[in-house]
């Protein structure tokens, strides 16, 4: 598409004279047109060329998804005495609990690794690093001879998880055209919501089968193995690259070209000669923003980055302490004593309950980007909040009516599926910074796992405490101050470039 010569004077102005035998970059002479109000240059991209850069990332989320779905049905295989093939099934519930959660510790870890390593790595090595420790985890799990090998294998394979969910968001923002970009993120819950189901139905076809945890947790191994090979065949984010040059680690010349070749591999034949441009946009306003400055530990807490962390580890914040983790690991429980009294019932109504989350997540990839961020984000946390307290009522008051919390499990499964689920990621790999992404995300995705394994480890305690009634009204009340903080908060991102969002909205 054609540019406006004088827009393209503007545009390499404010970048500033670049030195092709030093690599350095002068100073700006002029505001760029992002300062000016002024929308970039449509992108130039195809539809079928952005469908590479988004699967392969995605596929982590896919894997991280069939981990939860399958080790539901791994444990009951190990702990069988005529099933699980091992002399060493008869484990205690703190020794299920460490296979149960050792993948959630080993995402812990994975996220502050992920801390100091994401802007040395980049997002694609970093995804390719993910893949081969889920490669391995899922190996070492399968192959365990006796316990302790088998927790080393999930820790493993957890810090892969770690380090998946924290590079894919990045790299697909960051590759994805601005007005799919809303929806490739969302489309990586979609695939997260997949795994489960896929997991949860491998499960229940395996769990009959002597020694059948083995093959749940090894039939992940070839899915990391096409994700590691097509990590390693995508190109490397151009942002990225742009960052690198221009913290001047390397040629300047040199990345810039890296860059627009990686860019026009990206989108395809459509992209045309305006890859170049784009390219100069981009580094331009990076430079208007101040991109060039070197990071420190301190700055993630101050300025444009501490903003970003109030919305980004704010909303995933939220996101898991106003129930998910409990509504979602207890769904057979509360269904149970709804009426689903037979194990068999309450696995079925498990896989019935994936569907549903599929359904739902595939409308929200199909609306965030006419709707908006912020619409899905108060219509679906209100759902939540009524769903709540419909759960509450339910077991101090309306235990005789049983479909009143199959409706509010539906109703809470369904609205978070349309916000919190895919909207939480999106907003956390569009908000922050560009040299400060890794770290600000890998902070978020931390409180993310921090806060899924608080609530989880925490709702057995308090519900005997509490009681499951007034448990579930507390979470309907933080719900409720959820919707205030997504209300005065959470900014619309819906169109903007990640450059107009770091200069609008930070």
């Amino acid at each position: 598409m054609a540019t406006d010569p004088e827009q393209a004077r503007a545009r390499l102005s404010s970048f500033g004279k670049l030195g092709k035998s030093s690599g350095e970059i002068g100073s700006a002479e002029e505001e760029p047109l992002i300062a000016k109000g002024i929308r970039p240059s449509p992108e130039n991209y195809s539809v079928s060329a952005a469908i590479l850069p988004f699967l392969f990332p995605a596929l982590g989320g896919l894997l991280y998804g069939y981990d939860i779905g399958s080790t539901s049905c791994a444990t009951i295989s190990i702990e069988s005495p005529t099933l699980s093939g091992i002399s060493w099934y008869d484990l205690s519930s703190v020794e299920i609990g460490l296979i149960t959660s050792g993948s959630l510790y080993g995402a812990l870890i994975g996220s502050i690794l992920a801390f100091n390593i994401a802007d040395i790595l980049g997002r694609r090595r970093e995804l390719i690093l993910a893949a081969l420790l889920y490669l391995v985890g899922a190996l070492v799990t399968a192959l365990a001879p006796d316990f302790i090998i088998m927790v080393v294998g999930r820790f493993v394979f957890g810090i892969g998880i770690g380090l998946a969910m924290h590079a894919a968001p990045m790299y697909i923002a960051e590759t994805a055209p601005t007005p799919m970009r809303g929806q490739l993120i969302s489309l990586k819950e979609f695939f997260i919501v997949l795994g489960m189901v896929g997991g949860y139905g491998i499960g229940s076809l395996l769990v009959d089968l002597v020694a059948g945890w083995r093959y749940m947790y090894g039939a992940s191994t070839p899915l990391a193995v096409i994700m590691g090979m097509g990590m390693w065949w995508l190109p490397a984010s151009p942002r990225w690259l742009l960052l690198c040059a221009m913290k001047r680690k390397g040629d300047m010349q040199d990345l810039r070209e890296s860059a627009i070749s990686c860019l026009c591999r990206l989108r395809g034949q459509s992209i045309g000669d305006s890859a170049p441009t784009e390219v100069d946009e981009i580094l331009t306003e990076l430079s208007y923003v101040g991109e060039d400055k070197e990071v420190s530990l301190r700055e993630v807490f101050h300025g444009k980055c501490l903003k970003a962390l109030i919305i980004g580890a704010g909303l995933v914040l939220f996101q898991q302490i106003t129930g998910q983790p409990s509504v979602l690991y207890y769904a057979a429980s509360i269904l149970q004593s709804a009426g689903f009294s037979a194990a068999s019932d309450a696995t079925r109504v498990s896989i019935l309950l994936g569907l549903f989350k599929l359904i739902m997540t595939g409308l929200a990839v199909l609306v965030v980007e006419r709707l908006g961020r912020r619409p899905l984000l108060l219509g679906g946390v209100s759902g939540i909040v009524i769903s709540l307290f419909l759960l509450g009522s339910y077991y101090l008051f309306l235990d005789d009516v049983p479909a009143v919390a199959v409706v509010a499990l539906l109703l809470y499964v369904g609205c978070y599926q349309l916000s919190f689920g895919p909207i939480g990621w999106l907003m956390i790999s569009e908000v922050f910074p560009l040299r400060l992404r890794g770290r600000g995300l890998s902070v978020a995705v931390l409180v993310n796992f921090g806060a899924n394994a608080l609530v989880t480890f925490a709702f057995s305690p308090l519900k005997d405490l509490l009681g499951a009634g007034i448990l579930f009204y507390a979470f309907g009340v933080i719900a409720v101050l959820s919707l205030a903080f997504i209300f005065f908060i959470i900014p619309e991102t819906k169109g903007l470039t990640l450059e107009e969002i770091e200069a609008k909205c930070l």
